[in-house]
């Protein structure tokens, strides 16, 4: 149990940074080799009062990475960009008060999230996109499929929910009391030699703390309004509910689900797995890329 309550936390709090904080290495280690990760151009766009950083890979079809809750593009996402840049102009982005995005005074908002990376789109020239987003990620990313559906091609939700049901009772009754001091001082750190003020790091927990503590269930007719073709992953040992993610395939039209071995994130190689050494990953980014190439999940 107390290891739920731990992979729980890891969805609010800031991950450590697989690269120590620096976005010009280019390395990554994976399957106990080196891999070379692809070069990249990055930048801050004025988005909706924000300065949003983002980062560009590769070339071809757009693939919008969209990163958890605490998390940053390269703690959920050094894994898995090598693989993912070979085929795609991979846009990874950073959230409101996430990294080295500033913030701004508000409380964050799926909604907004979603707004915000549609805005940094349209700041970029991409007029379609498919989107990626891991936990929290991902559920902006079904806001972005619903609010901004003219931007989207196909979307992959990686461990998200959309009712408090869809998670283990024990989230919830730890959220509320979560603080700061719960917080590993290497991940702590870890924000700090990202973030462009690192005493900023309280007002980033709160954010994401009081977000999940206000949750509120999404009807479920905002999952059946949802056009774009879905993926949706999930790890059988996550924080959400496997019934869950099987619900949520049901309910999004021409949806298609997998439950993957491993804990929250696990499949992508998020930080706190400590899936390095493993093959999951790039077998995970073979069945996104078969999803993506699939001609016969037409929209709705």
């Amino acid at each position: 149990m107390l290891r739920l309550i731990l992979l729980a936390f890891s969805m609010i709090i800031l991950l450590a940074s697989c690269n120590n904080g620096e976005t010009d290495k280019h390395k990554t280690q994976t399957n106990e080799t080196m891999v070379t990760m692809p070069d990249s151009t990055s930048g801050y766009a004025p988005i909706n009062g924000l300065n949003m950083y983002y980062e560009i890979y590769g070339k071809g079809m757009p693939l919008v990475l969209i990163h958890g809750g605490g998390s940053t593009i390269q703690t959920s996402f050094a894994q898995v960009i090598p693989f993912l840049a070979r085929k795609h102009q991979v846009i990874a982005v950073e959230l409101q008060g996430h990294g080295r995005t500033s913030h701004r005074d508000s409380q964050q908002t799926f909604e907004q999230d979603a707004d915000d990376v549609a805005a940094l789109l349209q700041y970029l020239k991409i007029s379609n996109a498919d989107i990626f987003g891991f936990s929290n990620g991902g559920n902006a990313t079904m806001q972005i499929a619903v609010r901004h559906p003219e931007l989207v091609r196909k979307i992959v939700i990686g461990s998200s929910f959309y009712k408090r049901a869809g998670m283990y009772p024990q989230f919830w009754e730890f959220m509320p009391n979560a603080t700061l001091e719960n917080m590993p001082r290497q991940l702590a750190d870890a924000y700090k030699a990202l973030s462009p003020d690192p005493n900023d790091l309280i007002k980033m927990f709160n954010n994401d703390k009081n977000r999940m503590v206000s949750f509120k269930d999404w009807d479920a007719g905002i999952l059946r309004s949802i056009k774009a073709p879905a993926f949706i992953l999930i790890g059988d040992q996550d924080v959400m509910l496997p019934e869950h993610a099987v619900e949520m395939s049901r309910l999004i039209p021409n949806a298609r689900l997998a439950i993957l071995p491993g804990a929250h994130g696990a499949y992508i190689g998020e930080i706190t797995t400590g899936m390095e050494n493993s093959k999951l990953p790039e077998l995970t980014v073979a069945m996104i890329e078969d999803f993506l190439n699939d001609t016969t999940l037409p929209k709705e």
